[in-house]
């Protein structure tokens, strides 16, 4: 018996959430297709079907996300908030910093930019995906 999208659903949340608590650990797709109660190559066409990305996209990008905060809201070195994020290196990070931010990440601020400081998305854009899709190649962002 197939089951609903709604439950289906429900699955691909829970093995996203899964994702999120340990974003830092390396991307286990069978333990993730096991949350899901699926297979693993059904996890990820119904997770893209569901997201409308990869895990290992998502995964990436939460990463980011993650890096960009702490590189914002505290001192401490690119190398370090790699290694914390779960990045194996930091060259890992710095190749994708520019496509979603704007900015390279041995040339963001760290110390001295407080806690609310400038956003790295202009107003009016939310997700960096929707970024992604607006932006001119080659677009950069000014810190204000």
């Amino acid at each position: 018996m197939r089951p609903s999208a709604e439950e289906r659903n429900r699955r691909m949340l829970r093995a996203r959430d899964a994702m999120d608590r340990t974003f830092a650990e390396p991307l286990c797709v069978p333990r993730l297709a096991r949350i899901a109660e699926v297979s693993e190559a059904h996890f990820i066409r119904t997770f893209r079907a569901t997201f409308g990305e990869t895990p290992h996209r998502y995964l990436q990008r939460r990463r980011v996300e993650r890096a960009m905060f702490l590189l914002r809201s505290t001192g401490r070195s690119v190398t370090d908030v790699c290694f914390d994020v779960g990045f194996k290196q930091p060259g890992d990070l710095q190749p994708d910093v520019p496509g979603r931010h704007g900015r390279v990440a041995d040339r963001l601020p760290g110390a001295g930019v407080p806690a609310g400081g400038p956003d790295l998305l202009p107003d009016g854009v939310g997700a960096p995906e929707q970024f992604w899709r607006s932006a001119p190649v080659g677009a950069t962002l000014e810190w204000a």
